[in-house]
């Protein structure tokens, strides 16, 4: 079997990307949560239940051939509800989704007359948040046994999956 040395490493990499912590997850809010994109929702207040982060999606959901998405440049045009010099205008379908990918405010209105009874939106994106730390050890104890043991156990948990690894593949050692 002279292939199964070549699997040594493979099987290793392997158990580390196993163990290393998994990256986060950009998260999709529904803009205006279940009342979706549409008149007399309080837009003002619907952004103050979440944080929004760099990858984060917003998808706007409306009535077709009813409203609109425009993305407006700054606050000036948000607060004016002026869609003539828009980022992106999207007036096609139910729904439109957009990826944040950048922090700073974004501003979105509705360009058919609904943004002047408050229609239109604003968000505050955040840079991504911090990945977990990857420190994975066991907190103080007061003996040190405890830590000994975990320090064991965590060896044992490693060999185990070697060995049971290699006893799958056939491989000719065990750890």
């Amino acid at each position: 079997m002279a292939a199964a040395p070549n699997l040594i490493p493979l099987l290793m990499l392997l158990l580390l990307a196993a163990a290393a912590p998994a990256p986060s997850v950009a998260a999709r809010f529904v803009v205006g949560d279940k009342q979706n994109w549409a008149p007399n929702v309080n837009y003002t207040a619907w952004p103050d239940k979440y944080h929004f982060h760099v990858n984060d999606w917003l998808q706007f959901n409306y009535a077709r051939d009813m409203y609109d998405v425009v993305q407006v440049r700054d606050e000036e045009a948000y607060e004016k509800c002026d869609p003539s010099n828009p980022v992106v205008s999207y007036n096609r379908g139910r729904n439109f989704v957009i990826q944040l990918t950048r922090p700073g405010r974004y501003y979105f209105i509705c360009s058919r007359g609904y943004c002047w009874g408050g229609m239109k939106v604003t968000v505050l994106v955040e840079p991504p948040p911090a990945p977990p730390p990857t420190d994975m050890a066991p907190p103080p104890s007061t003996n040190g046994a405890s830590s000994v043991a975990a320090g064991v156990s965590s060896w044992a948990l490693a060999a185990a999956a070697v060995s049971l690894s290699a006893a799958v593949l056939g491989l000719p050692f065990a750890a």
